[in-house]
């Protein structure tokens, strides 16, 4: 298990959700935290902390006033720690090379893949084609319905008919680096995680999976580590104390490197 930073940018400031309060219409989420640093600060703060894989998700659609805000931010903080960050939110094979050449290790993808409820194999090759697959993290956000964790797409607020199984993470995981995997009806509340969908992903063990969604105590971290097996990385966010919560943001680090 390693811990993996995360910046959330949203309205072009650094914030904390809650994941399922996100709305396109009228830019709007229930806040947990919003930073008075920009994103570039915290992207020094994890470089300086030795912290890689973490991941920047822009959280405003293309067609959002607040979009080229958003990204500014996230452009700032890929310059801040190049090489260090992955960066995902509306990309595209058009404007992936934008974000590598500005800094980011690797792109993340999810609605570009996942289209009109299904996996769009097509455009996954496309995404491969432009930035290889050593660069394209899948996002496998999910939410629960009718006993299964069902991928969901446009900032976790659509529902496709593709759920987390291990087939799935079979037969997508030739195509990328690593999956990312919010679990989006926790995701911001830090009131425990997924347990179920944690030991769906513990028992696979091919690429690297990070988990993020609803760790919120240290127990939380040994919840998970029990339960994914040991092979899942962690992302805290609302939770650490350096986005207004009761978690020590070093105690976490501490916890994590030396294995729980």
């Amino acid at each position: 298990m390693e811990f993996r930073p995360c910046i959330d940018i949203h309205n072009g400031k650094v914030k904390q959700i809650v994941g399922s309060s996100l709305l396109d219409q009228g830019n709007r989420a229930q806040e947990n935290f919003v930073s008075e640093k920009d994103a570039a600060y915290y992207a020094k703060r994890y470089q300086k902390d030795g912290l890689s894989g973490g991941h920047i998700i822009l959280l405003n659609a293309k067609e959002s006033d607040f979009y080229e805000e958003t990204k500014k931010q996230a452009l700032l903080a890929l310059k801040a720690y190049p090489g260090g960050m992955q960066v995902g939110g509306g990309i595209t094979p058009e404007n992936a090379d934008e974000f590598l050449a500005a800094g980011a290790s690797h792109v993340i993808v999810t609605s570009y893949v996942f289209r009109d409820g299904k996996i769009n194999y097509e455009n996954l090759q496309k995404m491969v084609r432009a930035v290889g697959c050593k660069h394209l993290v899948l996002d496998l956000s999910c939410r629960k319905r009718e006993g299964n964790y069902y991928i969901v797409t446009d900032r976790w607020q659509k529902f496709t008919e593709e759920s987390v199984t291990i087939p799935l993470l079979d037969k997508l995981c030739s195509c990328c680096d690593e999956f990312l995997i919010h679990a989006a009806d926790v995701e911001g509340k830090a009131e425990g995680i997924e347990e179920e969908l944690v030991s769906i992903l513990g028992r696979w063990n091919k690429i690297p999976v990070t988990y993020a969604g609803g760790v919120g105590s240290f127990e939380d971290i040994k919840k998970l580590y029990r339960l994914g097996c040991g092979r899942l990385h962690v992302t805290i966010g609302s939770a650490l104390d350096l986005f207004g919560g009761a978690m020590s943001y070093e105690k976490v680090l501490q916890i994590v490197r030396e294995g729980n």
